[in-house]
């Protein structure tokens, strides 16, 4: 839902570095995998309750994908940087919640309705990216993309601030969970509902 206007915030900011980083050499992809390993990395601190360390990583991590992003701009985009841009992104997410699981087992029934409903809100993301590229349909609401970026209620930027909020209230994250899982459902729903309205006839 903001990710327009955080896209307009943070685009002046990582452009420059990913201009200075293209003119070294350095890929988009290469940047991807790595920020990918950071990810992992605050996955793996959730695991171990390290929740402070949780944060910093997965903070690194979100700002290494706009750094990528930057770079695809300055080099020019690729399917495949896309694609395993988009891979990487999904696994993390849910791998954050596995994580905390994995800390909290005591926490396992929210922490599974919520990956559960990651698979609402991914799936519909994607199959609304593939009937549009289909019928040709393209838009850059929210930036120059490799592929359509349906939006929605849950978008890249509410779900890092879900992100973060586990990592600072992680005796909260039940509710967390239960409130993100719906604001995912409503997601999906909206989304099926614009899916019929673009692609019904």
């Amino acid at each position: 839902m903001f990710d327009p206007l955080l896209r307009r915030m943070t685009d002046p900011v990582v452009d420059p570095i990913g201009g200075w980083l293209n003119r070294r050499g350095l890929s988009a992809d290469t940047v991807t995998i790595v920020g990918f390993g950071v990810g992992i990395a605050a996955c793996a601190a959730l695991a171990w309750q390290a929740y402070i360390a949780a944060l910093v990583l997965i903070a690194l991590n979100r700002i290494i994908d706009g750094v990528d992003g930057a770079i695809a701009r300055h080099h020019g985009a690729t399917d495949f940087g896309g694609f395993l841009d988009i891979v990487c992104d999904f696994i993390v997410y849910a791998g954050f919640v596995f994580g905390f699981a994995v800390g909290r087992p005591d926490m396992a029934l929210p922490a599974a309705l919520l990956i559960f409903s990651f698979m609402g809100t991914g799936s519909s993301f994607l199959a609304f990216a593939i009937l549009a590229a289909k019928r040709g349909i393209t838009t850059e609401a929210r930036g120059s993309k490799v592929i359509y970026y349906v939006g929605g209620l849950a978008e890249g930027g509410e779900t890092i601030a879900v992100l973060f909020a586990i990592c600072l209230f992680p005796n909260q994250f039940d509710w967390i969970a239960y409130i993100y899982s719906v604001v995912c459902w409503l997601t999906t729903a909206g989304r099926v509902a614009q899916a019929r309205l673009t692609f019904g006839r």
